[in-house]
This record gives structure tokens, C-alpha cells and sequence, in this order.
């Protein structure tokens, strides 16, 4: 064999012999072309899934979280408002009990006081109505000669708010008079008014239903 044909025979197999080191670089350049090519990674698709996941999950979150602050909130309010109504309502029947005392309860001795105390703890129409026939009460009672002492026997808030409070009370009264010297026992039901005003429970209208 001749000097040329062995430097081609050995160039020949120079070539079909393949560099596994060349190879590896070769083959991860053209993947590295291939996912060029596409424009995404194999694994581009499960990251964003997570991370729409993670945006999910927190806005559930905050959600909920407001969502709760605001049911804690209105049923705080509505649980303050409960108490001030009950709170408004044991007073003014507290109010009502001993005002309805002072109301059926007169001695002839005692008459100015008697009417001053029943204006002091009226409001509005009522007062009004009372101021204009005391006079001529008083004359009834004092020709009379009439007693009366007044027992709240019952009572109880019909509605309330936080400064109007309706309260029915069941009342006997003992009178007694020239007439009729012998004490004489009436029983009647009362529906009172009373209304907040300027801290104090009054008297607002005085009905016998």
C-alpha cells in the first residue's frame, strides 16, 4: 500500500471515530437550540400552576380575613346595641314602677307635693294634660277629702329602644273619701310612655287600655 492511501484510510477513520465528550456537548447544545426554539422549559407549564396556586390561595385568605372582621365587627355592634336596649329597658321600668306609685297615690295633707312630684317625672303631652286639669283635680280631691295609696301589683316592657320604652303595669289602688269612708279597692292596667330625656326617665303618655 502506498504512502497516500494509508494517510487517507487513516483520515477516514479519524472521522467515522466520534469524541464522547464532543458528543455530550453537541447533544446538550441542541437541546438547548430545541427549547430556544419552542420558548419554554418542560417544567415552565408546573411553575406557573404553582405559582397561580400560591395568588389563589393567598386571595382566599384575605378574603376570609375580611370577611371575618366584618362578621366580628357587626355582631360586636349588634350585641352592644342588645345590652344598651336591655339596659334602657330595666330602667325605664324601674321608672315606670315608681312612678306609677307617686301617680295613684295622694293625701290631703300632702297635695302640692303630691302634684309637683307627678310633674317632675312628666314629659311632653302628658305633662301638658296633667298641668292643665291639676287645678281642678286638686278642688275634687280636697272636697272630697280623698286618699288614695297605689300598689304596683305587675309589670312589664310591652318595647323599647334606647330612649322610648313602652312598660304595661297593673295597678291597685286604695282609695278612700267622705263619701265612701270605707276603703274601696280599684284595680286597673296602665299603659305608660316614658322617653329619655336629658338622662332621665319621664313620663310621656299615661293610658288606661
Amino acid at each position: 500500500m502506498s504512502k497516500t492511501g494509508s494517510t487517507l484510510a487513516a483520515d477516514e477513520l479519524a472521522a467515522d471515530t466520534v469524541d464522547p465528550v464532543n458528543q455530550d456537548a453537541t447533544e446538550k447544545s441542541a437541546t438547548e437550540e430545541s427549547v430556544e426554539e419552542d420558548g419554554h422549559d418542560s417544567t415552565g407549564p408546573e411553575v406557573d400552576s404553582g405559582r397561580r396556586m400560591r395568588r389563589v390561595r393567598t386571595a382566599v385568605l384575605v378574603v376570609i380575613t375580611v370577611a371575618s372582621v366584618a362578621c366580628a365587627t357587626f355582631f360586636a355592634w349588634k350585641a352592644h346595641e342588645v345590652r344598651s336596649v336591655n339596659a334602657a329597658a330595666a330602667e325605664a321600668l324601674s321608672t315606670a314602677q315608681e312612678y306609677a306609685v307617686t301617680l295613684t297615690s295622694v293625701s290631703p295633707g300632702e297635695l302640692d307635693s303630691n302634684f309637683d312630684a307627678v310633674l317632675n317625672g312628666a314629659t311632653g303631652e302628658f305633662k301638658e294634660m296633667y298641668a292643665q286639669s291639676s287645678g281642678e283635680l286638686r278642688q275634687l280631691l280636697v272636697d272630697n277629702n280623698a286618699q288614695a295609696e297605689g300598689t304596683v301589683v305587675e309589670a312589664g316592657v310591652k318595647s323599647a329602644t334606647t330612649d322610648r320604652v313602652e312598660v304595661l303595669l297593673f295597678i291597685d289602688q286604695t282609695v278612700t273619701n267622705s263619701v265612701v269612708p270605707e276603703p274601696r279597692l280599684d284595680r286597673s292596667r296602665v299603659l305608660m310612655t316614658l322617653e329619655l330625656v336629658d338622662g332621665r326617665w319621664l313620663a310621656s303618655q299615661v293610658d288606661l287600655p
